[in-house]
């Protein structure tokens, strides 16, 4: 029974991206956050519990990928897409075009983070140089990343600096473009999942974590975002340590 318990979790993964879906779809995108965290969270486990109860497989690789496209990939375009939905409504403060054409295709650049999602998806397995860290920004640090951003707005009381930069429609079609770069950049970032319990394999993930708690207390919803590009920063930082370590 031990061999199912990795795949039901990540099963589990699946499910809460499709009810993330289902209220992304309905525009609840506060409670969309919530099941892609949730489905994160099952998603952090499934390989942990694989290599506990030795029960990693072909089939528990290809599981994980279809799951994280859902959670992690078709929600974040759908959240995107509506956030970019409601230029409409903007459209006077940002001098946009008042064709209707326009107005319409815009919100679907949301989708070339759905898109760049995939394909990092598919080229992770097959690429044997990303087993025990990442090469291009991991789909559910992404998710995160671009689920924040209505709950940073929703949080912003509809004014102030951060609500006029995340409602611009450039901005917004900007961090899609950036969004799907960082998933495929060559850039090597470590991993954020444990194998074992020892300091020395985990401590760039223990003083990831404790930053990210930091950044948590004194930005709250902000520092969602903010601890992404930490990731990047610090993984980068890293990077050059082990590369003059090894000369």
């Amino acid at each position: 029974m031990k061999k199912y318990v990795p795949n039901l979790i990540t099963l589990c993964n699946l499910a809460s991206g499709l009810i993330a879906l289902d209220y992304a779809y309905n525009t609840n995108l506060v409670m969309a956050f919530v099941w892609v965290c949730i489905g994160i969270f099952f998603d952090f486990w499934d390989g942990f519990f694989a290599r506990i109860f030795k029960a990693q497989s072909p089939l528990g690789l290809q599981l994980d990928s279809l799951a994280d496209m859902v959670t992690s990939g078709v929600v974040p375009g759908v959240a995107m897409f509506q956030l970019l939905a409601n230029i409409a409504d903007l459209q006077d403060d940002y001098n946009l075009s008042s064709d209707n054409f326009y107005l319409g295709i815009l919100p679907y650049a949301g989708f070339i983070i759905t898109l760049a999602s995939c394909y990092r998806l598919a080229k992770f397995n097959v690429d044997t140089r990303q087993t025990d860290s990442f090469i291009g920004l991991p789909t559910p640090a992404n998710a995160l990343f671009i689920m924040s951003l209505p709950i940073i707005l929703h949080h912003s009381d509809g004014e102030g600096f951060v609500f006029d930069t995340l409602s611009n429609p450039y901005i917004l079609i900007g961090i899609s473009l950036l969004s799907a770069y960082m998933l495929n950049a060559e850039i090597p970032l470590f991993s954020l999942k444990v194998k074992y319990f020892n300091w020395e394999t985990n401590k760039i993930q223990v003083v990831f974590l404790i930053w990210s708690i930091l950044m948590l207390f004194f930005f709250q919803y902000l520092g969602i975002p903010l601890i992404i590009l930490s990731y990047v920063l610090l993984s980068v930082i890293n990077n050059r340590f082990l590369t003059k370590a090894a000369h």
